[in-house]
């Protein structure tokens, strides 16, 4: 998928050097697999996070890219979905890219307001009769609230994924939107592109 024009050189031998070290640390396994005193369950455990933390970084490097020729409010997206994150509010935000959205969407509340993080994190306070729905955003504006999205019916690691996530899944299937999800349950962010959802790094690294 096309990255937008960003200068991946910095980040890309970031995450080479990472990559690298796992590579290393799974040949080590491998050669210390003949021991009978070396177990390798923990180091699994550790790779692992490893992964995930390469995954992140390339996710929020990415994020940046896709969004970057279609809104100029990357920092007030970042900011507003790190505040939710905080507090564990909830949220769907779905950008607007190329292809149409309207038949794929049960539409909401107009808002037709520039998009800030402020006016943004009001919608998604819990209470709010809006903060059910998806926000759609369109270029540099907030366009609507409480958008109906179709779900996907895909599976996590067996397990259905939240109303959320399935919405921004079921969105992004079929369509090129973007959509960022804020789990109320564990703060958690990601985002949504091409039917695949992607974790993104939150403590003040957007």
């Amino acid at each position: 998928m096309d990255k937008g024009g960003c200068d991946f050189s910095p980040m890309e031998l970031t995450i080479k050097e990472d990559i690298r070290q796992v590579i290393t640390a799974l040949q080590k396994n491998v050669e210390m697999m003949g021991d009978e005193n070396y177990c390798l369950l923990g180091n699994f455990e550790k790779i692992k996070e490893e992964f995930l933390s390469i995954e992140m970084k390339a996710a929020t490097f990415y994020l940046n890219c896709y969004l970057s020729p279609f809104t100029d409010k990357y920092p007030e997206l970042s900011t507003c979905v790190q505040n939710m994150s905080k507090l564990k509010h909830g949220g769907l935000i779905v950008i607007q890219r190329e292809d149409p959205l309207q038949s794929l969407m049960k539409p909401g509340i107009t808002i037709g307001a520039e998009l800030t993080h402020s006016l943004l994190e009001s919608i998604f306070f819990p209470g709010n009769p809006l903060h059910d729905g998806a926000v759609l955003v369109s270029r540099n504006q907030i366009v609507s609230a409480a958008n109906v999205l179709p779900l996907s019916d895909r599976l996590s690691g067996g397990k259905k994924l939240g109303t959320r996530h399935r919405a921004a899944l079921g969105l992004s299937e079929q369509s090129d939107a973007l959509v960022l999800v804020v789990s109320e349950e564990t703060g958690r962010v990601s985002f949504a592109i091409g039917g695949n959802l992607h974790p993104i790094i939150t403590h003040g690294s957007l």
